[in-house]
């Protein structure tokens, strides 16, 4: 009787957990399948200056293959995506290696390192737009302290993507630092002691057992970044508003555009759909390579 009792203990505990997780799994569904299915229909709607609303079909997405301001916007996209990416894998490691070896490092020098992400990017932005103000600013101060001419940082179009690329990057460097730090600390030890027995230079050492280790831990934080990154919102639109002119203009920020300030949601729909493939497609990218780097 009691071999008999055990099972139906085992199911009925079993359904009393999926009856208890049950309202927070149907939320959690509701809250993400209704955006995304509403924000497909829409994508094939088409809005009047009136309101009136009618069936587009695929109008809304033909109309991307023609429209500049896309194909820009997909490249200021990109340009951000890479440069920003690039900087805050190398810097991010890099101080991720300095936390992890200087051992006594007192507790709070540690926190200000790791800081920065944790500001809201609305104030990291209005903070970046004294610091780089061309007149007032304190860049362009120490610029011309040290003989050098003074920039536009976020006003010139030349500079303004390398120049927000720099304060994502500022802010965010943490972050991946804190990732990688994790991985450096679950590192085998046994490792480091064979190429220190084998009088291996620290450079030999990190280039040869730390990095590859620390690949797949390195590969994470790029995915984690990628999905911010591409939908890069926050800092330009309080920095530049995608200026100067549309230099800085992102598929977010152009989005936003269309559909706040022209009220063309139908369009602006397509915008945001094509962009979250884009996003899907370079985090299924990032996780194929990180299971062809997995140890």
């Amino acid at each position: 009787m009691s071999d008999t009792a055990a099972p139906l203990t085992q199911d009925r505990q079993k359904l009393e957990m999926a009856a208890l997780s049950a309202p927070a799994v149907v939320f959690t569904v509701a809250m993400i399948a209704f955006p995304v299915a509403y924000t497909i229909w829409l994508g094939f709607q088409t809005f009047s200056q009136t309101g009136k609303q009618s069936f587009a079909g695929l109008a809304n997405y033909s109309k991307l293959i023609s429209d500049y301001e896309f194909w820009h916007g997909l490249w200021v996209t990109i340009a951000l995506f890479v440069l920003s990416l690039v900087l805050q894998l190398i810097f991010g490691v890099w101080l991720a290696l300095v936390l992890f070896h200087a051992k006594r490092l007192p507790g709070i020098v540690r926190s200000l390192f790791i800081s920065p992400f944790m500001m809201p990017p609305v104030v990291a932005g209005m903070m970046w737009l004294v610091i780089l103000d061309p007149s007032l600013g304190a860049a362009n101060y120490i610029l011309q302290s040290f003989g050098l001419p003074p920039s536009d940082w976020l006003a010139s179009p030349s500079w303004v993507i390398p120049t927000v690329a720099l304060i994502d990057s500022w802010q965010w460097t943490p972050y991946v630092a804190l990732i990688v730090l994790g991985g450096l600390q679950s590192l085998p030890p046994s490792v480091y002691e064979a190429a220190q027995i084998d009088g291996a230079s620290p450079f030999k050492t990190f280039q040869r057992i730390t990095l590859p280790l620390l690949l797949p831990t390195i590969v994470t934080a790029a995915i984690l970044r990628s999905v911010d990154l591409l939908r890069f919102f926050d800092i330009i639109y309080i920095t530049t508003q995608g200026g100067p002119g549309n230099a800085s203009n992102t598929l977010n920020i152009y989005g936003f555009r269309v559909g706040f300030e022209f009220f063309n949601i139908g369009y602006a729909s397509a915008l945001m759909l094509t962009l979250t493939a884009i996003v899907f497609g370079a985090v299924l990218a990032f996780n194929r390579l990180r299971g062809a780097v997995a140890w």
